[in-house]
């Protein structure tokens, strides 16, 4: 089966299992969690398709089949310690109320199929580079390897910070400001898109694999204008505290504070 139907189709089934879930579980916030989970399922399945389960494919393939999946399964992980015991995190809990008895019709198509279409695009380069043949390891290998490493650790060590900064119960109702967090506001969000842009160069070494440009371009749209960035700083609207640090504060890349 061609690799992009085949991720299609995983996406679909795996998105419409989760919205079951969530109508069970009355929380549709667990797709958060299903979020990263679901590339590790997609890339692995993509792999698996393109071996023959005695020689299985190395060099960029394997990369890109464990850089993804440590991104993925990392960011499920984490995702569902943070909401572990907790009610519906407040973007789905605002919506449930907002749409009322048209809840779970509209957060079929606008949550679980909308993220799904989302989760294709952004794995594009993933399944570019699956396709493709093998070639010689190059420059932009190195540099692509190098963006994604730096924006897991960007992500990676944000979270912890920002995580070790919520469990110190004098901090409650605080903004964290030290850190990563004293150069963006959003740390962990652009070393989310450094990483899709790393993908991206490893798999402009493939046939048509400017294409992929569709990822990065995509998960840098939706943190810094959609889901991300904007949905997060509306619920500290009015927070004397949190707009003292935006006016210093850059809001995605990280750069050094402004004077206050």
């Amino acid at each position: 089966m061609n690799i992009f139907w085949l991720a299609g189709w995983l996406i679909f089934i795996y998105m419409n299992l989760v919205f079951i879930l969530s109508l069970i579980k009355k929380d549709a916030s667990i797709v958060d969690i299903a979020w990263g989970a679901g590339f590790a399922l997609v890339i692995i399945s993509s792999y698996l398709s393109v071996s023959d389960f005695q020689n299985f494919p190395g060099g960029r393939q394997f990369l890109a089949l464990l850089l993804i999946t440590t991104w993925a399964l990392r960011l499920s992980w984490h995702i569902y310690k943070r909401n572990k015991g907790k009610p519906e995190d407040f973007r789905y809990a605002t919506w449930r109320q907002k749409w009322g008895k048209y809840f779970i019709i509209r957060g079929y198509f606008q949550i679980f199929l909308l993220q799904g279409l989302f989760m294709f695009l952004i794995i594009l380069p993933g399944l570019f580079i699956m396709k493709s043949h093998h070639s010689d390891w190059n420059w932009l290998d190195n540099l692509g390897l190098l963006v994604w490493l730096t924006g897991f650790l960007l992500e990676a060590i944000a979270d912890q910070q920002l995580k070790k900064f919520k469990q110190n119960p004098e901090n409650k109702g605080k903004i964290k400001q030290t850190g990563l967090w004293r150069y963006s506001r959003h740390p962990n969000y652009f070393g989310e898109a450094m990483m899709w842009w790393g993908i991206f160069l490893i798999g402009l070494n493939t046939s048509a694999g400017w294409v992929g440009i569709i990822s990065p371009l995509t998960i840098t749209f939706l943190l810094v204008k959609v889901s991300g960035v904007p949905l997060l700083e509306k619920k500290y609207l009015g927070n004397r505290e949190f707009e003292s640090y935006k006016r210093v504060t850059s809001a995605f890349i990280p750069l050094p504070p402004k004077r206050r």
